[in-house]
């Protein structure tokens, strides 16, 4: 009997096999390609081309994404970087790791009295708040010191940073999110006031929350009848030494707002928060707060210890904490001082030990407060994909806002299809808008979501990321 026939018809399947294959796969390519039209038509009307968008939609167990736009495109992501910082710094520091703020002394304290310095070493805590600043004084007091003859000294040398301008990346000097890095940074190098509208009275109060020693409010402001809107373009501060002065006009239909400032250098701004703590706590202190080194015989005295990382990126993630992810990012750096240098590095080896390629990448600051980032879309995906079968996975989701619940996405596709199902991160700049992250559409299956855009009228792009939402969603 003669095989011949049979090994050719088998030929002619497998070839068969193969051509559909091919078919199919060119396909899922032109499919991938095309926009939803709900997406499309809302890029239209922004005045959005198609070129300045880059998007990629894949199902977390997938090989192949369901929809790919321009994928491999170089785009500043903004905000979004944080999802590359946050990830990287729970898999190689751990969920658990906590950061450390010493209080440390060269002498012991007789009857109460310090004749020495008190030094304040800082390792990077991005969460060292009022309160936590408060807790380590207070241990200091607990401690048996009331009295300090010494200096105090800020010892920042955990971090090598050069000197930072608060006011090069977009002029704002005065807004806390553009404090730079500090291994000493306390309450985020801010202050917070509380404007409260009186119609009757028809005034503005201002309440200083932050205690600083020698602060004084100059309050010019005048009550506004227009909306409330956006409060804070109507308010401008001036600094004038420890007098801080408002004027402009608050809305009375704001009726109370909290208002941060960073007014002053770091040193400036640790002094006036320690000297008026300190007082509070019934210490005295006649010396001079400067900056300086911690002796290596210098003794510990009190410690204040950080809440983990894995709570810690909840608030950069969800409120998209620019300070506090750059505190992070340099913790990245195993070795003593840190630079962004050696965060780089080690980013750069831990990406290619979970062999994750992204040769588009460019990493400033870890934040996305940078017209330098980039990243695409595609690169994204990856990671999310890679952060889906971490160990760290349930952590990292659990950082980011939940659609229509809390964070950057509260008041967000409210009462949606996408509401209360999406984990997702955004990002904002001049000329920049993109999310990224995790949906569960309607049938209970999660998908990678990304959508970064570049353009001029970026601004207007939130429809059209929504558009595309939905539609997975409901898909």
């Amino acid at each position: 009997m003669s095989l011949q026939p049979a090994v050719g018809r088998t030929t002619n399947t497998m070839i068969r096999a193969a051509f559909l294959l091919l078919l199919a796969s060119w396909l899922t390519i032109v499919r991938a390609a095309e926009l939803p039209a709900s997406v499309s038509r809302a890029l239209e009307q922004a005045g959005i081309p198609a070129r300045s968008v880059g998007i990629v939609v894949q199902a977390v167990d997938g090989e192949t994404p369901l929809l790919a736009h321009n994928p491999r495109q170089s785009l500043n992501p903004a905000s979004v970087m944080k999802l590359l910082t946050t990830y990287a710094g729970l898999e190689l520091l751990g969920p658990a790791h906590t950061w450390r703020t010493e209080a440390l002394t060269e002498a012991t304290a007789s009857e109460g009295r310090l004749d020495g310095n008190l030094y304040l070493r800082g390792s990077g805590d991005p969460r060292l708040g009022l309160e936590q600043f408060w807790l380590l004084l207070r241990q200091i007091r607990l401690r048996g010191v009331s009295e300090i003859r010494g200096d105090v000294v800020l010892d920042r040398s955990a971090f090598a940073v050069p000197a930072h301008d608060p006011g090069k990346f977009d002029g704002e000097p005065l807004r806390p999110y553009n404090a730079g890095p500090d291994a000493l940074l306390v309450n985020l190098a801010s202050i917070r006031l509380t404007l409260q509208a009186d119609p009757t009275r028809k005034v503005v109060k201002v309440i200083a929350e932050t205690p600083s020693d020698g602060l004084r409010i100059s309050n010019r402001l005048s009550l506004g009848r227009e909306a409330c809107g956006d409060w804070r373009e109507q308010i401008r501060p001036a600094i004038s030494g420890q007098t801080i002065e408002l004027s402009g006009s608050f809305p009375a239909s704001c009726g109370e707002k909290a208002l941060h400032l960073m007014p002053w250098p770091a040193d400036t701004q640790v002094e006036g928060l320690f000297r008026a703590l300190w007082h509070e706590l019934g210490g005295s202190f006649s010396g001079r707060v400067r900056a300086g080194r911690t002796p290596t015989a210098a003794s510990v005295v009190a410690v204040q210890e950080s809440p983990p990382l894995g709570e810690i990126i909840r608030e950069i993630n969800k409120y998209s904490n620019n300070v506090m992810a750059r505190q992070l990012f340099l913790s990245l750096d195993g070795e003593r001082p840190a630079s962004a240098e050696g965060a780089r590095r080690q980013l750069a080896s831990w990406l290619q030990a979970k062999g994750l390629k992204m040769p588009e990448l460019v990493v400033d600051n870890g934040s996305g407060l940078s017209r330098s980032e980039r990243i695409s879309a595609d690169a994204l995906a990856q990671l999310l994909r890679a952060a889906w079968q971490s160990p760290v996975m349930p952590e990292f989701i659990s950082s980011l806002p939940l659609a229509g619940v809390d964070g950057t996405l509260r008041k967000r596709l409210n009462g949606s299809a996408a509401g209360g199902r999406a984990h997702l991160k955004t990002g904002y700049l001049d000329g920049v808008r993109a999310v990224a992250g995790y949906l569960l559409d309607q049938d209970g299956k999660r998908w990678i979501v990304v959508v970064l855009i570049n353009d001029p009228k970026a601004r207007l792009g939130k429809l059209a990321i929504d558009a595309l939402l939905l539609w997975l969603a409901e898909r």
